[in-house]
């Protein structure tokens, strides 16, 4: 039995997801809200792995936090402006800014954190925080 198109339906939907992707009242000077980045997690060797895609971003420009399981990864890609010349006729490149935040199963050694950036990813190396020891209470 042949797949029948809907032509009208997938325009309805086409123009529905475009008119939900930024709120009615955002004007052309507006602040958008964050992207959010991309992850992998794995875990290698007892560590926890973070790959991150963050496309068009400088290294300098990406900040990351961990406190305790939480870890918090921010960045900021830039558009390099175009000569006086240029006119941009489509532009689908992503810019502006990008956020996450996520908890781990297990608290993060923060001390021992690695972190490596190529080809518009970033990869994180987080250590499980080793527990903390238990000690016998002598009671008097």
């Amino acid at each position: 039995m042949p797949c029948r198109r809907d032509p009208f339906g997938e325009m309805m939907e086409d123009f529905l997801k475009g008119a939900f992707a930024r709120p009615a009242f955002a004007s052309a000077g507006s602040v958008e809200p964050a992207r959010r980045v991309r992850i992998d997690v794995y875990e290698r060797n007892g560590d926890y792995v973070v790959l991150a895609d963050l496309p068009g971003v400088k290294k300098e420009d990406i900040q990351v936090q961990v406190v305790g399981e939480e870890v918090s990864i921010s960045a900021e890609a830039r558009k390099e402006p175009t000569g006086e010349a240029e006119r941009a006729l489509h532009s689908e490149r992503t810019s502006g800014k990008f956020a996450r935040s996520f908890r781990l199963p297990e608290e993060i050694d923060d001390e021992r954190v690695a972190a490596k950036f190529a080809h518009g990813v970033l990869e994180l190396t987080l250590p499980k925080k080793a527990p903390a020891a238990s000690r016998k209470i002598t009671i008097q």
